[in-house]
């Protein structure tokens, strides 16, 4: 009896979820380049680029958004913001929940992977609470930014302005319907707080925010929800503090400003560079150590099981804690009185030297591609990577060579080094161990 070769392939869950984010690429590619979707007609490569940023949540365009998109063309651009923020998976699953499918071993296993769970335990219960959590934070944003937005665009519009902007935010992804991202709300209180807080609720994770919601005592949290929040709490503190320090009296940012709007930009853009993207000034103009600055926040990212990317908040931690706890002669970092197990410890160091190889890799490339300084190209690709979506401006004028490295940079962040790295691998279990031997670093 014969059979297909296709029906013989058995694909792993970080297969699965690579090529699912690449199929919604490839779709969102056929429907923005729809003439219903568009103002204006716009190229393929336009339209992979947007879409590819899009579902990637990271917010690089290289067309105006408010401009060139229709209304159509800005539903599909908010479908992909959900489904990269959320996850393919997550919705499949949650299709099934709803018909009342039986949830198999292989898909549990997915969603597993896509959360970046230890087990297989509770991930439905976590997709059900995920869902009307979303829907619940994205609503209550798109409520509170109305009362802003439809006195000045009516009701459709305000609305509609509204609920785009809270999906963004939430999702992390940074993309906006004003020309000038959110420049001409740099000293609006309103605004910034409640973008802020829907992109510091969605880069927190939902395994935290699950936790929080079971425990509320922060002595009861799991050491990963303390790590997160302690982490997120003191880089959102530091990089607000130290903008405000560096672009004080730069005139091409915050100099001019008075006090209490160089408070809210700093403010604003201390939390953004983390994943999200938006902006209030322009990024251009920053001083080169807030520029070196953001790129660090940029890479560092979100936390884990969240709508953000980078190497993530617990990853950057764990790195700094085991170098703490070697210089202080112990063979473990504890944290909280628990000891964090070697496995994770090398789990990091993979992330991150993955992730500065094909930051490297895009930057080196792009030298060649692109006519632009190092600053600018350096930039972008620390951005790509986040899935942040600031830029000093090269964006728009990227080589076709160039969006193509920054599309697949951006594919690479957003499902995570280690998943395209395991994508390709074939685990094998080592049979033999070789006898010890030392070497001199440092």
């Amino acid at each position: 009896m014969n059979h297909s070769k296709w029906e013989t392939i058995q694909l792993t869950p970080p297969q699965v979820l690579a090529l699912g984010f690449a199929l919604v690429i490839l779709l969102g590619t056929v429907l923005l380049k729809l003439p219903i979707s568009t103002k204006v007609e716009i190229s393929w490569m336009d339209a992979f680029f947007t879409a590819a940023s899009a579902t990637t949540v990271t917010g690089l365009s290289v067309i105006n958004i408010g401009t060139t998109l229709s209304v159509f063309g800005e539903c599909v651009m908010i479908v992909m913001m959900q489904i990269g923020g959320l996850g393919l998976m997550t919705f499949a699953i949650f299709v099934l929940i709803l018909l009342g499918k039986k949830i198999g071993l292989k898909e549990r296993l997915i969603v597993q992977e896509s959360f970046n769970q230890t087990s297989i335990g509770g991930v439905i219960r976590l997709v059900k609470i995920l869902f009307i959590f979303t829907i619940a934070v994205e609503l209550a944003g798109t409520i509170i930014l109305s009362l802003k937005w439809i006195p000045v665009y009516g009701a459709v519009r305000g609305v509609f302005y509204s609920l785009f902007h809270s999906v963004s935010a939430f999702n992390n992804a940074g993309f906006s319907l004003f020309s000038d991202n959110l420049m001409g709300y740099s000293h609006d209180g309103l605004v910034n707080l409640v973008i802020t807080l829907l992109i510091i609720t969605g880069g927190l994770g939902f395994t935290v925010l699950v936790d929080l919601a079971n425990k509320r005592n922060f002595k009861n949290l799991k050491l990963h929800s303390k790590i997160m929040l302690i982490g997120t709490f003191v880089l959102n503190v530091t990089a607000i503090l130290f903008l405000f320090l560096l672009e004080y009296s730069n005139e091409a940012t915050i100099g001019s400003m008075p006090l209490g709007e160089k408070l809210w930009v700093s403010y604003f853009q201390g939390i953004s560079p983390r994943t999200a993207g938006f902006n209030t000034i322009d990024i251009g103009g920053m001083t080169d150590g807030s520029l070196l600055l953001i790129m660090l926040l940029m890479f560092i990212g979100a936390g884990s099981a969240s709508t953000g990317s980078g190497i993530k908040v617990t990853t950057f931690i764990v790195i700094v804690w085991s170098v703490f706890a070697y210089i202080r002669g112990r063979k473990e970092p504890v944290m909280f009185e628990r000891t964090i197990h070697q496995t994770v410890v090398f789990k990091s160091l993979a992330v991150t030297m993955i992730g500065l190889f094909f930051v490297f890799l895009t930057a080196f490339l792009l030298t060649v591609t692109e006519d632009a300084s190092l600053s600018m190209i350096l930039f972008e690709s620390f951005s790509a990577f986040g899935t942040v979506g600031l830029s000093m401006g090269l964006t728009p004028d990227l080589s076709n060579a160039g969006r193509f490295l920054i599309i697949i940079l951006m594919f690479i962040g957003r499902i995570g080094p280690l998943t395209l790295a395991f994508s390709f691998a074939r685990t094998r279990t080592a049979k033999i161990r070789y006898p010890e031997e030392d070497i001199f670093i440092g």
